[in-house]
């Protein structure tokens, strides 16, 4: 009777084989993407760690922006300016639009500065890099959050109840998250060759906060709504304060279909170039 050979050390359905061949990244790129999605999930928690890692107030530091851009906004808005608020006290006002804002730009910073901050990774092994922005959300997903819940206090605290609106509300964080992804795609990939774009950022994001409805209602202005509309936020924002105040100002449909035709035109020449260039990170990074 012949003698049994050493016991393997892992089952045999449990060793994957990966074939490298001329062509095969094209054809499965998708595929390995969830193949890989255990890395997502990896990255998108060492980014979370090295968020609140070491720090004092650890999820407070989520809040001390927003409380602090609405307490401003509304002084200068609300008060100086005597801009109508629509019978919404106008904290709950300035802070359901800068909801919106928070997650756009967070998620824009983090996915344009992604893939230069992790290069040493690119230059390595072999991952769709897809995955390297996609989990540089997870952050601003988790900031948003807790500023979310802060606003579900202070609306209460003023007397605001959430009506059946706040149930169209993940479709308003799926845009923003989407434009935010598509934008994003398109800055790190350049990026990577133009080290500029790095600066180019935040500025654009500081003169974002401006031109965007945070601090005001879109009403207010009927003469230069269509001219508003042109900023894909515009729609994002009014949705959310839709949705967050009970309808209490209404939505703009040109607003909306803006924001839907710029992130099907950013997501998907973001997809498009970033598929492009990738196979260049490991060479010019």
């Amino acid at each position: 009777m012949p003698e049994a050979g050493p016991p393997t050390p892992f089952p045999a359905a449990a060793v994957q084989e990966l074939v490298i061949e001329a062509g095969r990244t094209e054809r499965h790129y998708w595929a390995d993407l969830w193949r890989y999605r255990e890395l997502l999930g990896f990255l998108a928690w060492r980014d979370l760690k090295v968020r609140y890692k070491q720090a004092v107030l650890g999820a407070g530091w989520a809040l001390i922006q927003p409380i602090i851009t609405t307490a401003i906004f509304t002084f200068v808005f609300g008060r100086l300016a005597g801009m109508p608020s629509g019978g919404v006290p106008y904290p709950v006002l300035v802070l359901a639009g800068l909801l919106p804002w928070q997650l756009f730009s967070n998620s824009l910073n983090g996915t344009s500065n992604s893939v230069v901050g992790n290069s040493h990774l690119i230059s390595k092994v072999y991952f769709p890099r897809l995955i390297i922005p996609l989990s540089s959300l997870a952050v601003a997903i988790v900031d948003f959050l807790i500023v979310l819940a802060l606003f579900l206090v202070i609306s209460l605290w003023f007397g605001t109840v959430p009506g059946w609106q706040w149930l169209v509300l993940p479709v308003f964080i799926l845009l923003a998250l989407l434009l935010a992804l598509g934008a994003g795609l398109w800055l790190t990939s350049l990026t990577v060759k133009y080290r500029d774009f790095r600066y180019l950022v935040p500025f654009l994001l500081q003169v974002g906060l401006f031109v965007s409805p945070v601090g005001y209602r879109t009403d207010n202005f009927p003469n230069w709504r269509a001219l508003m509309a042109l900023n894909p936020l515009t729609g994002i924002i009014d949705g959310f304060r839709w949705c967050l105040l009970g309808g209490a100002q209404q939505l703009d449909p040109r607003s909306l279909v803006v924001s839907v035709l710029a992130i099907a035109v950013l997501l998907g020449g973001g997809l498009w170039y970033f598929r492009k260039t990738e196979r260049q990170f490991a060479d010019v990074i």
